[in-house]
């Protein structure tokens, strides 16, 4: 949010997703208006250019919860599971779990689309959410200037979309890549499954190139992360290397 304060420009989440154990504050604070979405869309949405909606920017957004036990539930994947899909306005939930009731009462899903296998969400992935990410990214390239934020650690957060620059950031450091160079890395890495999907995950993308500018960050307080013209204040020399 402070790179969108410094620049001026608009933020993008194509994908985000957070838990109803975990995060139940944010969670809850969505459900209680029928909605939902996560902390990073509606900071990206209140730091952004112009008045947009944490939606507006971030299309499909997954509730997950934990899974205690031995099973790996519809996406494969050991202790946790999904529980309903944000596809734009609509929703798609998998029925092959019970949803709690806070979640089943708060979210219009009479008209909701139901999988019960992880072929029934690949279908799903093609009908539905495939062509909000290509509505995105089609925004996405008309903005002059854009920020947008990837999931978990997956490398590219959307396909369409030629980047400029990007930046890898964890504790301590933020690594800036040139566009193109990361995107043929991209091509070459290996895959591994996320989410029930095969994804390029970060790690194996940057071991196959060098940074070309390494900049140190400072640690926040709460206040500060809370107030991006503070962060943008902080972090100034990082941004100026992405520009």
């Amino acid at each position: 949010v402070g790179l969108l304060n410094y620049i001026g420009s608009v933020g993008f989440k194509p994908r985000a997703g957070n838990d109803f154990w975990f995060d139940h504050d944010d969670a809850t604070a969505a459900l209680t208006d029928g909605r939902l979405y996560g902390k990073d869309a509606k900071r990206l949405a209140s730091a952004s250019r112009g008045d947009a909606d944490p939606e507006d920017l971030n299309p499909v957004h997954r509730l997950w919860r934990p899974a205690p036990g031995t099973g790996k539930g519809l996406l494969g994947q050991s202790r946790r599971e999904f529980l309903v899909d944000r596809v734009g306005n609509g929703f798609v939930v998998n029925g092959s779990v019970s949803l709690p009731d806070a979640v089943r009462e708060a979210l219009p899903l009479s008209s909701a689309v139901v999988v019960e296998s992880l072929g029934e969400l690949n279908d799903q992935t093609e009908r539905r959410y495939l062509p909000h990410f290509r509505a995105l990214a089609e925004r996405i390239r008309s903005e002059d200037r854009a920020v947008v934020e990837s999931y978990s650690d997956i490398a590219r957060p959307i396909q369409g979309v030629e980047f400029d620059t990007v930046a890898v950031v964890e504790p301590r450091r933020v690594r800036v890549y040139d566009g193109a160079r990361y995107a043929k890395a991209c091509e070459v890495a290996d895959n591994s499954v996320h989410d029930g999907t095969m994804e390029k995950r970060v790690s194996d993308v940057v071991n196959l190139l060098d940074p070309a500018e390494t900049t140190t960050l400072e640690p926040l307080s709460k206040a500060e992360r809370n107030d991006p013209e503070k962060i943008a204040s902080v972090y100034g020399d990082a941004y100026e290397s992405l520009l």
